[in-house]
């Protein structure tokens, strides 16, 4: 929906315009109202284009212009157009702050979205609390959700490792065996991935035989195997992100612990799996948020993936993919339905989203502004069952998601 702003300045400087000869004036007595009225809304996108993340960075870039493409097809804002400023911010916190920094102070942006890292975005959340810009995540994070690191500017539009890993392990556990080992990246991502999945597993009867640490950025994981293997697991938990899981994938198949050992990835990464294909990864289990075959069962994951497709040479959207357009979209549509983009009525349209874009029903929770949407469960699949390149899971289950399996408001500081 469309409103426009129709105050007394408005309406006087709409007047002046429509007396033909006296336009010049007009534009000179209200030159902010018409730069407001022609300036391209500007959404900064800070996102590790280098470093181990970056081919997820790549990938919720593709899923940003094409929210932006069809922003702009739709007309944009009152015929304003937006645009997107990516940056790179090298998976480094400090970085990151400084390109957010320039993006608000020197590039103008209207609204930030971004983030592939928990300690990054959080970096960049701080920034924006400070400058009291919205700041749409799409980074896995539960530190985002706390009151001590939320504000009002604050929007986490991705999964969060509580609601991830406590999926899987509602699935998994059950049907896997209860001895496990954690394999944990050591920050923050890794840490809330087994935090989270070790209190579903609670509940279930399941016996945490060690968490093992290992440093972000690890290549060599043959170090690890020979004690996962003497504690004899049924269940291997492998907590870490980007390539950090594709290099723990592919050494624990050439060292065979996959023959001996399940495998279990609360997020299983679309786009190593693609990278490192089938061998490596086959009958191994994992949660994910979007993956393109929904497009089976759900209309609008179609009409995604067809777009999708369409602007980038027949190459489906992966997770992040799906990440990077659901962030972008969702703030731009924010700002349509609220005719302006002006913060406090942007953030007001943004409570309010509900609906099907791309996955099945979302909705942002009231107290800390976290999308509550669907956890994907799915087995990577084997070559031999594979229709193409790209046909890479089966969607083993799907876990619709209430407020009543996030962690409750009170307990992440909000007063309600």
């Amino acid at each position: 929906m469309n409103h426009r702003i129709d105050s007394p300045t408005r309406r006087q400087a709409l007047k002046t315009f429509a007396g033909g000869g006296s336009l010049a004036l007009g534009t000179l007595a209200f030159p902010g109202l018409v730069q407001a009225q022609t300036e391209p809304i500007r959404i900064g996108f800070p996102v590790p284009l280098t470093g181990a993340f970056a081919a997820e960075a790549q990938a919720v870039v593709r899923g940003a212009e094409l929210a932006i493409k069809e922003f702009n097809d739709a007309g944009g804002l009152n015929g304003r157009k937006a645009e997107l400023l990516v940056r790179d911010d090298k998976l480094n916190p400090q970085e990151a702050a400084t390109r957010t920094i320039e993006l608000i102070d020197k590039d103008k942006a209207n609204f930030i979205v971004g983030s592939v890292s928990a300690a990054v975005q959080l970096s960049v959340n701080n920034v924006t609390k400070q400058r009291q810009v919205i700041f749409n995540s799409i980074s896995q994070s539960d530190t985002i959700n706390e009151a001590k690191d939320w504000s009002r500017y604050t929007f986490h539009e991705c999964l969060n490792p509580h609601m991830t890993a406590g999926a899987v392990a509602r699935y998994a556990i059950p049907k896997m065996g209860k001895r496990v080992v954690f394999l944990t990246a050591d920050y923050a991502y890794g840490h809330e991935m087994a935090r989270g999945f070790q209190t579903a597993g609670k509940g279930l009867g399941m016996e945490v035989l060690a968490d093992i640490r290992h440093p972000l950025g690890t290549t060599d994981f043959s170090s690890y195997f020979p004690r996962i293997l003497a504690l004899k697991p049924d269940v291997l938990i492998v907590c870490n992100f980007g390539r950090d899981q594709q290099i723990a994938f592919k050494q624990a198949n050439d060292f065979g612990i996959k023959k001996q050992v399940k495998i279990i990835a609360p997020l299983l990464m679309h786009n190593g799996r693609m990278v490192d294909g089938h061998k490596a990864y086959e009958g191994i289990i994992g949660g994910t948020g979007y993956y393109w075959g929904m497009e089976a069962t759900t209309p609008s994951s179609k009409r995604l993936n067809d777009a999708f497709k369409a602007m980038h040479n027949g190459l489906y959207p992966t997770d992040y993919a799906g990440l990077g357009y659901a962030g972008v979209r969702n703030v731009l549509a924010a700002a349509k339905a609220a005719g302006t983009t002006d913060t406090d009525k942007v953030i007001t349209a943004m409570r309010a989203i509900k609906g099907d874009l791309y996955k099945g029903n979302v909705y942002m929770r009231g107290c800390d502004h976290q999308a509550v949407q669907s956890v994907l469960i799915v087995e990577s699949k084997d070559r031999a069952v594979a229709a193409n390149d790209q046909d890479i899971f089966k969607i083993v289950a799907i876990e619709n998601f209430d407020d009543s399996k996030l962690r409750s408001c009170s307990e992440l500081g909000h007063r309600a």
